[in-house]
């Protein structure tokens, strides 16, 4: 979409702990240490890093923590604190005069930002991009930026696991001087009244340049065969420094293709800015023509037809791997999702990765964008105008939502603190209602529902009716219903080690089961659908059980690995149309249970269901869509099975049989070819079998894992009890169950993943991994210190001594110079001698490093404490480098030099000292 970015995610350091800058000693060092560019501690450009982890991005810190009894529960016992990052960077003088940005999708959670020693961003959201400008701090070549953040995870924003550090995409941003900003491009489509539509297209420029600077704006709407459908032209000029927009509207002869749930068509706006005839930038935007409304009576339209949201609420976190969830894995969820009927998700409680609608709009999805903070503060409001400005022209956006359960919902200042955060969405997008997701006060004499577009719902499904007759003409929706608990794989409540039967019966006093929540939504065509809390497990707010040594939630129709419970069959039937469905629970491997009665839950959306038992009638019943079907029976080990039935025919089928002892274990991905890009990512099941192949549900003994040509980036079982590590190659199965999610290397090749239990044989699976080209990076830079500064001798007629230097206290006879200093030619000698004293890093200091000089002009020889190391006998500039031999600083660096004749000498270029390997 912006051909200006680059990713920026190899080469960081990581530091976990903080580090206090030491107080500068003396009046002359305070001075100092409030100047531009001089940074103290972790944040100074000369700080010792070397022995700081190499990390690469995204990437959660708090995912590879320990669960410890003390820490916050609601963060789900994981410790957070504070952690450090620094990046070398070398920029290439080519670059030189552009508008150059760092860009963080986002850091968890409060985060300060220095360039080259100087303080350039302060965050205070674990939720918004962070965007730095580096243009008026930027070195060129040889010399070197040093980018350093702390990131303070202890400050909460949510009751929720969050995560900790930079755990989004971060990108290194190269613009022409006069360019479109980030999330300067507004096209959202829109239909006249005349039922023809257009694109208006505004576009913001900004400019870093010196001078004026006349442009023209481009904008061509391509079709999803990249055919031109309409086209147009606008000016404007950029004062320096300044920002600009251009404007112009794109007509559509013909009607377009909609994008909708089941068919979601995209077309592409490009947008290209000229100047002098050339062009200097350009954005690629997908958007979709939809129309959407909500219609107090009758719920939710698109395109003009009725659409009830089947939805649920996200948290964006994923077992193994935090909130540093992969962009395949995060399509893998979505896939889920779609593959239960989910037409729609609210992101909660804040804004999701900007890959994330991508996915959405490519997969037909129907999204409530939701703010973080209820805030009409400057600080607040501005991450309430970023996330509308990124997101706005997304075609699966169709709600802004501004708060959740705020308690000041029902008081004066609720209201007006709302008025102005709905008066800014609007602002920017007239498009779409604003929403807000109250938990009560929605019969108070004052209260926020007044000001919303949308009211939304937070369970009180017993008030709809109420709400509905007293608001005849509010639209209204369920935004967050159901919290119904059941840990995956269990039939039966076991508070004593905090399990909970998956027969959908155990649910929060606020909220009612699956069955009973969608029931009450359904039921209501005013109620324009639901959000159901949760689709997948999420780390922390271990309800029900707030305590030890419970790490997650329950609510999820999937657990943390995306392991579907019972709920999932339950929403299958009540949400898919397309196709037919029946499913069967529970499993049918119950020894010890024989003669007992075993409850079976069907769930069909046909319109009889069959029950057999070893080839036997149990029953018959027609179907009950919304609540399901039961019966009790006996068990007796074999199979059991159900036949859904329409018409009088088997439409669909689900069968259970009683398994032998666990033989083997099996491993099935969830894709049989990856990407060798270095990013994509799977997750791969691994489950135990009988001797017939079949999985074997109650097995719980833990596995190993080694891969070959992919990495191992997380591991899990669904487990909310668990406090196994997440990081690793091992897990134990949980009921039956576990996962491994695998990163793919670098080719065309094979990854090899291998599994193995004691008892059982081990199973062994090959994926193919195909020549997909890595998106670029910017190359990592090894850190290195810097020798900038130099005493220079005078001229000398003969070759001087290595120890030749001035006298203490003599600051005029030699000469301060910095390195790429070159001297004309003196008549009084060809030689001169240059100082310098280097102190190594940690990790220079034990095992030694390279000191290299980019560019000598003359002859030369290096001394390093009394040593001769090296030698440069041309005269022509030319490198020189030599190792540096393990042992504390500071250490001597002399430079002797021979002039040619008549030629400029010295040290032509940066001079650095780099730790070995």
């Amino acid at each position: 979409q912006d051909p200006s970015r680059t990713l920026i995610e190899r080469g960081w350091l990581f530091h976990e702990g903080d580090i206090v800058a030491p107080m500068p000693e003396g009046h002359n060092a305070t001075y100092l240490s409030v100047k531009a560019g001089n940074a103290q501690g972790a944040a100074a450009m000369a700080f010792d890093d070397s022995d700081w982890q190499p990390v690469r991005l995204p990437h959660d810190w708090a995912s590879a923590q320990p669960f410890v009894q003390t820490a916050n529960v609601s963060q789900g016992y994981r410790p957070r604190g504070i952690g450090w990052y620094r990046r070398t960077l070398l920029l290439d003088p080519a670059d030189r005069g552009k508008t150059i940005l760092l860009q963080f999708d986002g850091i968890a959670s409060n985060a300060t930002i220095w360039v080259n020693g100087s303080a350039v961003a302060h965050n205070w959201s674990a939720y918004n991009s962070v965007s730095v400008d580096l243009t008026p701090f930027a070195r060129f070549g040889d010399d070197a930026n040093v980018i350093a953040i702390r990131v303070d995870a202890s400050v909460m924003e949510g009751w929720w696991y969050e995560g900790a550090g930079l755990y989004r995409h971060a990108w290194l941003i190269r613009r022409a001087p006069v360019a479109i900003v980030t999330d300067g491009v507004h096209c959202d489509p829109r239909r006249a009244g005349d039922g023809r539509w257009q694109v208006p297209v505004a576009v913001t420029i900004g400019s870093t340049d010196h001078q004026p600077a006349s442009v023209t704006l481009e904008a061509t709407l391509l079709d999803p065969d990249g055919r031109t459908v309409a086209s147009g032209r606008a000016t404007a000029t950029v004062a320096p420094l300044e920002r600009a927009d251009a404007a112009l509207t794109l007509d559509l002869p013909l009607a377009p293709t909609r994008w909708s749930v089941d068919t979601p068509t995209l077309y592409t706006v490009v947008t290209r800015l000229v100047r002098d005839g050339v062009a200097v930038d350009e954005r690629r935007i997908p958007i979709g023509f939809r129309t959407l409304r909500f219609d107090a009576n009758q719920g939710f339209f698109l395109n003009d037809e009725h659409v009830k949201l089947k939805g649920v609420c996200l948290h964006q976190d994923h077992a193994g791997v935090g909130t540093a969830i992969p962009d395949t894995l995060i399509e893998w969820r979505l896939e889920r999702l779609k593959a239960m009927g989910c037409n729609a998700i609210r992101c909660t409680h804040n804004a999701p990765a900007a890959e994330f609608l991508d996915l959405c709009d490519r997969m037909g999805f129907l999204v409530m964008d939701e703010n973080r903070l209820f805030d009409p503060a400057p600080d607040y409001m501005a991450q309430l105008d970023w996330m509308v400005r990124r997101d706005r022209n997304h075609p699966s956006v169709i709600l802004w939502s501004v708060f959740n359960e705020e308690p000041m919902q029902g008081t004066e200042a609720g209201v007006e603190m709302l008025r102005r955060m709905a008066h800014t969405v609007h602002a920017l997008d007239d498009s779409r209602p604003v929403t807000g997701a109250m938990n009560g006060a929605f019969f108070d004499p004052v209260n926020v529902s007044s000001v919303l577009d949308v009211v939304g719902f937070n369970y009180y499904q017993g008030d709809y009716d109420r709400f509905h007759a007293l608001n005849p003409t509010k639209p209204m929706t369920s935004s967050e219903d159901t919290s119904a608990y059941e840990t995956r794989g269990v039939f039966a409540d076991d508070a004593k080690a905090h399990r909970l039967t998956s027969y959908d019966t155990e649910a929060a006093s606020w909220g009612d089961t699956h069955r009973k929540s969608w029931k009450a939504i359904a039921d209501r065509p005013f109620v324009a659908g639901g959000f159901v809390w949760t689709g997948f497990d999420y780390h922390g707010e271990p309800t029900p059980f707030n305590e030890w040594p419970t790490i997650s939630s329950f609510f999820g129709i999937m657990d943390l690995c995306g392991f579907p419970k019972t709920a999932f069959d339950i929403h299958r039937a009540q949400w898919l149309d397309s196709e037919p469905v029946v499913s069967l629970n529970p499993h049918w491997t119950w020894p010890g249970r024989e003669g007992q009665p075993i409850e079976i839950l069907v769930m069909s959306n046909a319109e009889r269901v069959v029950l057999r038992l070893n080839g036997k009638t149990v029953g018959e019943q027609p179907v009950d869509r919304l609540m399901g079907n039961s019966w009790q029976v006996p068990y007796a080990p074999g199979r059991i099975e159900v036949l859904a039935m329409h018409g009088g025919k088997v439409i669909a089928q689900a069968a259970h049989d009683t398994t032998g002892p666990a033989v083997a274990l099996r491993l099935t991905p969830s894709r049989t070819v990856m990407a060798g890009d270095d990013e994509d990512a799977q997750p791969i099941t691994i489950d135990a079998i009988d001797a017939r192949g079949r999985h074997v549900p109650t097995v719980n003994l833990m596995t190993r894992f080694s891969v070959d040509g992919a990495t191992i980036i997380g591991v899990g079982n669904g487990d909310p009890n668990s406090h196994e590590p997440e990081k690793g190659n091992s897990r134990s199965l949980f009921n039956g169950l576990a996962q491994v999610i695998v990163q793919a290397g670098t080719g065309r090749g094979r990854i090899t993943v291998r599994a193995e239990a004691v008892g059982l044989k081990p199973a062994r699976l090959v994926i193919d991994r195909a020549a997909i080209a890595p998106r670029a990076q910017v190359a990592a830079t090894m850190p290195t210190i810097a020798i900038r500064d130099w005493r220079r001798s005078p001229a000398l007629a003969v070759r001087p001594a290595p120890s030749l230097a001035p006298a203490d206290g003599d600051n005029n006879s030699w000469a301060f110079v910095r390195s790429g200093t070159l001297v004309q030619p003196d008549a009084a000698g060809a030689w001169r001698v240059y100082r310098a004293s280097v102190t190594p890093w940690r990790r220079i200091a034990q095992q030694g490093g390279t000191l290299r000089f980019a560019g000598i002009a003359g002859r030369a020889e290096l001394w390093i404490d009394g040593a001769r190391l090296a030698t440069k006998a041309e005269a022509a500039t030319g490198p020189l480098e030599a190792r540096l031999p393990a042992g504390p600083g500071p250490r001597r660096v002399v430079l002797i030099v021979e002039a040619a004749a008549d030629a400029p000498s010295g040290i032509a270029g940066a001079v650095s000292l780099t730790a070995d390997g």
